[in-house]
């Protein structure tokens, strides 16, 4: 048997068999509780040694493979930013912090807005967005979250979807390059309390990860108290160095780095430096664009008859990623909106007509009430 009994374990729905039967115990948890001899693995090799440092107290003598000590992916620091994760703490948006529409459906409209601002700022630098997972701990948020990007995001040919929206649980044995992670709750820690869900948490990201939540609520939890005192060591407001571009080299680093205040900052800020760099980011994608053209794989089909010799070329295409098992979330979530047929199929339409030419590129931050931005600095 291979596994980890420090992250989470099966479901089980049934109040009584999890608490009292103690059926959410796993058989793999409960051989080495038992004392089966086992051997335990004391390297990872999947992300830099200051994202495993956030995780590695849950393990005995965990170190870092040769690779990630070696390799220059490990050694560079993360483009745009002052820090490689932070952990960032996310005030009330517009007076109202978590919210419940329905029972246990929990959601944070100020992280959901932050986190997707800090998705687009992260595509404006060059990040691939295949590279860039939003995670987010509750079903609810998830929604929310997938809402707002389908909205701003996915019919702009610059920006496009991230590689995955999901749960932390659902993303359990995954990872991705950078994390952009939203904990949701203001008023109690939930089911975060859990320290197997912290440590999948944190342990998805290998070179980036970026934490929204209410540090005052969840820097008083007990049980997550080894964790956070290492995410506290750094300032919990968002430095950027938006001078940076990803792919080249950052060596001299910008001096004085901008200081995200809080949501309304960060998406003023996004917009207008999205307004700013439109033009390369353009250059950008065609230059990306004519590379894939160039790369673009076909395959010869050869029919051959009696009389004739005929040579067909069929284009392979691609299924974007950003599509693959989206719809399978949604159905093991249990999200059952009304008029979601109406919405796909407008969302079909709407690709099939595709963007037009004069809002190419064009993105909207509909949510910010700009009249209480007025005091905040222009950024060019």
């Amino acid at each position: 048997m291979i596994g980890d009994n420090h992250q989470l374990p099966p479901i089980v729905q049934n109040v009584a068999y999890q608490k009292y039967s103690n059926m959410e115990q796993s058989l793999f948890a409960r051989l080495i509780r038992l004392g089966v001899p086992h051997i335990q693995l004391n390297c990872q090799g999947r992300a830099r040694s200051e994202l495993a440092n956030l995780y590695n107290w849950r393990y005995k003598n965990l170190g870092d493979l040769k690779h990630v000590l070696d390799n220059e992916e490990f050694k560079l620091t993360n483009a745009g930013f002052l820090y490689n994760y932070q952990l960032i703490n996310v005030p009330d948006f517009n007076g109202i912090g978590e919210s419940t529409p329905s029972a246990y459906f929990y959601q944070n409209l100020g992280e959901a807005e932050f986190a997707v601002a800090l998705f687009v700022y992260m595509r404006i630098l060059g990040y691939p967005s295949e590279k860039i997972s939003i995670l987010t701990t509750y079903n609810g948020q998830a929604s929310l979250l997938r809402d707002i990007i389908n909205k701003r995001c996915t019919n702009n040919p610059l920006i496009g979807m991230p590689g995955k929206i999901s749960t932390v649980d659902k993303y359990q044995g995954q990872q991705n390059d950078f994390i952009i992670l939203s904990l949701v709750r203001t008023r109690a820690v939930g089911h975060l309390r859990d320290v197997r869900r912290l440590v999948v948490a944190l342990s998805r990201a290998r070179l980036g990860l970026y934490i929204l939540c209410r540090v005052s609520l969840f820097k008083k939890c007990y049980e997550l108290a080894p964790a956070f005192e290492r995410l506290l060591q750094k300032p919990t407001r968002l430095l950027l160095l938006p001078t940076e571009q990803f792919g080249y080299p950052n060596e001299n680093r910008q001096k004085q780095p901008l200081e995200i205040i809080d949501t309304q900052h960060m998406s003023h800020f996004v917009s207008e430096f999205y307004s700013a760099n439109i033009e390369i980011m353009k250059g950008r994608n065609n230059q990306l664009e004519k590379e894939q053209e160039k790369g673009d794989e076909v395959m010869e089909v050869v029919v051959t008859t009696e009389e004739t010799s005929t040579t067909t070329t069929i284009p392979v295409v691609e299924i974007p990623k950003e599509k693959e098992g989206e719809e399978e979330e949604r159905m093991e979530e249990g999200e059952v909106r009304e008029g979601e047929e109406e919405k796909e199929k407008e969302e079909d339409k709407n690709k099939e007509d595709g963007p037009k030419e004069s809002d190419e590129g064009a993105i909207v931050f509909e949510q910010v009430d700009f009249e209480r931005l007025q005091n905040v600095p222009k950024y060019g």
